[in-house]
């Protein structure tokens, strides 16, 4: 047992920050009324946390290939925590979006060491095995996080979802530093100004996404933001394309299989988590669940996705290609989101159920199996960049799922009330968006209420079906997406990995893979994944 003691720390890392992109769901109405905090410092909150991610992940990876994963990792650690001690003790939402900023950057250093880290400590049926837990716990992560953010929130408070990171990160630190051996860095260089303009091309998109409902979206503050996130991603492909030691390499696009998994990756995380923050202030402010009967409301989410990836990985691992996995997922994830969207005024918390169970299906298909077909598309030699890649789209496409949606989200709500006296008023949506329903039926005369109530009803079902449709074409999107361009790649391609015209798959003895006509799954004693007939 005691060679997985490393897995354990990694895995609580892992845990602990994918988590944090979700745990906060429940507890924003908490939130806002503690911190009296707007719709869109909501979704900050939400956001910036994964933007922090998504924008810093290839920049920790190279990091952490200079310096050495295990420092990285540890530092990450050491940030996490801080950080978290500190949104545990914000005063404000401008303080708690800082914090929250920090702790991204510190997941960031962590969620980007870890796919090394395994490959270094392990190998042959240990790699797999490894691989197998870590990718279980990336699927049932972010799906638990309203779990236990519903049961800290309602039976301690809502601090104490940022306060369990501090138990959690000790042990992580202490297993990592003793079980975990040091090794040198490449002295790679860091490119610095890849990864200032990626963050910035990101943040600045994020940023007018979200705030364009506030300033508007034809006005020259929104269209500027707009236009300054274009220009910083033209600048980062021309800085990547002429660079000696790039963070991403863009010719990696030009391989079909790769750029099918981004996408993919990109719509999957949207498509599926997005929502679930406007779902949760449905649950609490409208139907007045608490915090933890709003965060049971999600568990066939998570316990189908993280059993689906469990079992996918036993009995589907080399028996189907890895294209309509993925591409299959990502189409039951849309018919998820869909199936929700049947939500009406008069409907109650089970009409999310099925939907959230069919999703869960999807998302346990889909996820384990991104990084890997995504390295298997480059080759070994760039599997950290590949990696990283995928992890940096699953991020940003969460962080960029909640402003888009919440613009859908928002949008519903403010068409919809347009009914009793006072509602039409652009502070009601606010209002409804902030978590404040009860608060809004309580400021209506009693003769009104009734009507005031039925069109809160009504103008939340039709934000959320909004929302979920737009969540459902995501999924759709980026199932087409795989489908089209998901191949199983020529050896001719230049990559380390190949298929034959007879679906064979092998590893030659420069570590190249192929498959059999059988599909079974052999082992090397030190080395790679092979297949046997």
């Amino acid at each position: 047992m005691r060679k997985w003691l490393p897995l354990v720390a990694i895995c609580l890392g892992t845990f602990m920050l994918l988590m944090d992109v979700t745990i906060v769901t429940v507890a924003l109405p908490e939130m806002a009324g503690a911190l009296h905090t707007s719709f869109a410092g909501l979704q900050w909150v939400m956001d910036v946390y994964a933007l922090m991610l998504a924008a810093l992940l290839l920049g920790a990876g190279a990091l952490g290939d200079r310096s050495g994963h295990r420092p990285v990792y540890l530092v990450g650690l050491g940030v996490f925590a801080a950080a978290s001690l500190a949104c545990g003790l914000a005063t404000g939402s401008g303080q708690l979006i800082a914090f929250r900023a920090v702790q991204g950057i510190g997941g960031a250093a962590m969620l980007a060491t870890t796919v090394a880290l395994i490959s270094r400590l392990y190998s042959g049926r240990d790699l797999g095995t490894a691989f197998g837990v870590w990718g279980a716990v990336n699927g049932a992560a972010a799906a638990a996080g309203p779990i236990v953010g519903g049961l800290l929130t309602q039976h301690l408070d809502w601090r104490w979802i940022f306060f369990v990171n501090l138990p959690v990160s000790a042990v992580a630190v202490a297993m990592t530093w003793r079980f975990i051996g040091a090794s040198g860095g490449t002295g790679r260089r860091l490119d610095l100004p890849g990864l200032v303009t990626f963050a910035a091309a990101a943040g600045l998109a994020t940023y007018a996404l979200i705030r364009g409902n506030e300033y508007g979206w034809t006005s020259g503050r929104t269209l500027g933001t707009f236009a300054g996130a274009a220009v910083a991603l033209a600048v980062f492909v021309l800085v990547e394309s002429r660079g000696s030691a790039p963070l991403l390499d863009l010719g990696l696009f030009r391989r079909g299989s790769f750029t099918g998994v981004m996408i993919g990756s990109l719509l999957l995380c949207g498509a599926a988590f997005s929502y679930l923050v406007y779902e949760s202030l449905w649950l609490q402010s409208v139907l007045g669940l608490g915090p933890v009967a709003a965060g049971l409301c999600f568990v066939p989410l998570s316990a189908v996705a993280f059993v689906t990836a469990a079992l996918s990985g036993r009995f589907l691992e080399g028996r189907i290609a890895p294209g309509p996995q993925i591409g299959t997922g990502l189409l039951l994830i849309a018919a998820g989101a869909g199936a929700q969207a049947v939500i009406g005024a008069g409907s109650g918390w089970g009409v999310l159920l099925p939907g959230l169970a069919v999703t869960g299906v999807g998302v346990g298909l889909a996820t384990p199996t991104l990084v890997s077909t995504a390295v298997t598309a480059v080759g070994h030699q760039r599997a950290g960049m590949a990696s990283g890649a995928v992890n940096t789209a699953q991020q940003l496409g969460n962080a960029l799922g909640v402003a888009v949606l919440g613009v859908v989200f928002h949008a519903g709500l403010r068409s919809a009330l347009q009914g009793p006296a006072g509602l039409a008023d652009p502070s009601a949506a606010e209002s409804l968006a902030s978590g404040r329903a009860g608060e809004l039926v309580g400021r209506a005369a009693p003769a009104l209420r009734p009507g005031v109530e039925q069109a809160v009803h009504a103008a939340f079902a039709t934000g959320l079906r909004s929302a979920l449709l737009a969540a459902a074409a995501m999924g759709l999107l980026g199932g087409l997406a795989v489908f089209a361009l998901v191949r199983r790649p020529d050896p001719a391609d230049g990559g380390d990995r190949g298929w034959s015209d007879g679906g064979e798959q092998s590893w030659s003895e420069s570590g190249e893979q192929s498959w059999s006509e059988s599909g079974e799954q052999s082992w090397s004693e030190g080395g790679p994944v092979g297949w046997k007939a």
